[in-house]
């Protein structure tokens, strides 16, 4: 995949400051969604708590809208890999839920995503869980200038298999700014090393690996909008925002510390 320079927006600092106000506010948003995941709450709660606090904050939430979407979050429940719409749906013990939340302030969105247990899970959703946020970080960690995608990608599909887990292909990362979808698009799997294009200084983008216990194929449901797995396995995901600076990635998409869950998310 080529991308011409000229399609990256790269970023002075003054606009990667805004992106991280804007990501902090979804981080927040997102880490209040989660703390009500709970057996017996409803899709359309968590919903309605995370939009609540974006606006309480002047922003806005970035999806509600976008093409069409209706709802503030993402809720992807068990076998659904991402753009699951919130519903009637109450959660039960031993779900498992990739939420994803994006908010815009002055202009700038924030963009972030990670899954937890609903009560108590199975040892298995456990692993897919830890393995999903930790297969993020195998990303972040090599957006580093000179890098290109091809390494980073490489290294997370590494990661990813190794484990026993497959990585999704359909469904990637981007470019993050005054647009919630910019160039580049960052992929995760089925990538060479050395190629794709060169991470530089300015850069904004997200790192979102979607990691599948079983195969990596997905289908879209009648909605429209919500994908699940082909074969009914579990899936999970993590997102942050990330800038690359000449020092290395830094990540825009930190919750204020009271917003912080109690395993650390």
């Amino acid at each position: 995949m080529v991308l011409i320079r000229e399609q990256i927006r790269y970023k002075s600092r003054k606009e990667i400051e805004k992106l991280r106000e804007a990501g902090r506010v979804a981080a927040n948003a997102l880490r209040l969604a989660a703390r009500a995941a709970k057996p017996g709450v409803s899709l359309l709660e968590i919903d309605r708590i995370a939009e609540a606090y974006i606006r309480q904050q002047g922003a806005s939430p970035s999806f509600k809208g976008y093409h069409g979407f209706p709802a503030t979050l993402c809720t992807s429940v068990n076998d659904k890999v991402v753009h699951g719409i919130p519903s009637k749906y109450v959660l039960q013990e031993g779900d498992i839920i990739a939420i994803d939340c994006g908010a815009k302030l002055d202009g700038y969105h924030g963009d972030t995503c990670l899954t937890v247990g609903v009560g108590k899970i199975s040892d298995e959703a456990r692993r897919l869980i830890q393995t999903a946020q930790l297969a993020m970080f195998v990303g972040i960690e090599h957006c580093r200038p000179g890098e290109r995608l091809g390494d980073m990608a490489t290294a997370v599909q590494t990661f990813a298999e190794e484990r026993g887990y497959s990585v999704v292909r359909e469904y990637i990362g981007h470019g993050l700014g005054r647009d919630l979808h910019e160039d580049p698009q960052v992929v995760f799997a089925d990538q060479r090393p050395g190629t794709g294009f060169r991470m530089e200084p300015g850069m904004t983008i997200t790192i979102e690996p979607i990691l599948n216990i079983g195969s990596h194929r997905c289908l879209v449901e009648p909605d429209g909008w919500t994908v699940r797995t082909r074969d009914g396995q579990l899936s999970a995901q993590f997102e942050h925002d990330i800038a690359i600076t000449k020092d290395g990635p830094e990540i825009l998409s930190i919750p204020d510390p009271e917003f912080e869950l109690e395993d650390g998310l």
